[in-house]
């Protein structure tokens, strides 16, 4: 958390921040031009954005594209602002970041964090129902072999799935792609893709979480709004044995 905050002391990375917001998935080049910056002073300024988790970056062809990741402003917001002010700020907090990509081959979200456990318990905390149920507030119900079909199950009692879709690729402990649907959606509706990396990251896994192909305005909010709570809950399960406070609306 010190280097979260030593981040975004400085004016010039919360300026870089802004901008990601405002159009994630910037490369390098883009992020200079609109700030009239060096690329040689942006490239420093964003390597401590990196370094504390505040952007995540992915490869597209030759290009880096750079991403708010908002799952440290969710660390910060639940242990000192809504433990105070939930009612009143809970609109206001960062859960509202969303992309503004107008390239349809960016990926829409790209979510990063760190958890000291092993890539196999990561794995089994996404794909195990009765985990995923636990910090999720839905359980995850597959066999999770490629070509197999996926729900994720309410966890009132009713195992009422409220995202159906397809297992993509399923490579344990790395890497899990699914497709997500609206059980209740319109049969022409192409679903989402959220694609889960698993990579050991010294003696810690980072996990990274993209979600593309969200098809309005309402699947965005939606993303913005449940990822970096499920992942903060993930993180929190595996490194202290209990999630975070659930909130149904938070959930994807």
């Amino acid at each position: 958390m010190d280097k979260v905050f030593k981040a975004l002391a400085d004016r010039t990375r919360r300026h870089l921040l802004d901008r990601l917001h405002e159009h994630n998935g910037q490369t390098l080049g883009e992020l200079c031009g609109r700030l009239e910056m060096t690329r040689q002073a942006a490239t420093q300024h964003l390597a401590i954005l990196e370094a504390a988790n505040l952007v995540s970056t992915v490869r597209r062809g030759r290009e880096k594209l750079h991403y708010l990741n908002p799952v440290p402003l969710h660390t910060i917001q639940e242990r000192w602002i809504d433990k105070f002010e939930r009612p009143r700020l809970r609109s206001l907090s960062a859960l509202k970041q969303r992309a503004e990509n107008a390239m349809t081959d960016k990926p829409r979200f790209v979510y990063v964090v760190y958890i000291e456990s092993t890539p196999e318990k990561v794995w089994q905390a996404l794909t195990d129902a009765d985990i995923s149920g636990s910090y999720w507030g839905h359980r995850n119900v597959s066999d999770w072999q490629a070509g197999s079909s996926w729900e994720h199950q309410r966890t009132d009692g009713s195992g009422v799935p409220d995202v159906v879709g397809r297992v993509v690729v399923s490579e344990p402990p790395t890497r899990l792609v699914t497709t997500w649907s609206d059980p209740a959606g319109q049969p022409a509706d192409e679903p989402s893709r959220v694609t889960f990396d698993i990579e050991p990251h010294g003696e810690i896994v980072r996990l990274t979480v993209t979600h593309e192909d969200l098809k309005d305005e309402n699947e965005r909010e939606q993303a913005a709004s449940g990822w970096a709570a499920v992942l903060s809950n993930l993180k929190s399960l595996l490194e202290t044995g209990s999630p975070l406070p659930r909130e149904p609306w938070l959930v994807p």
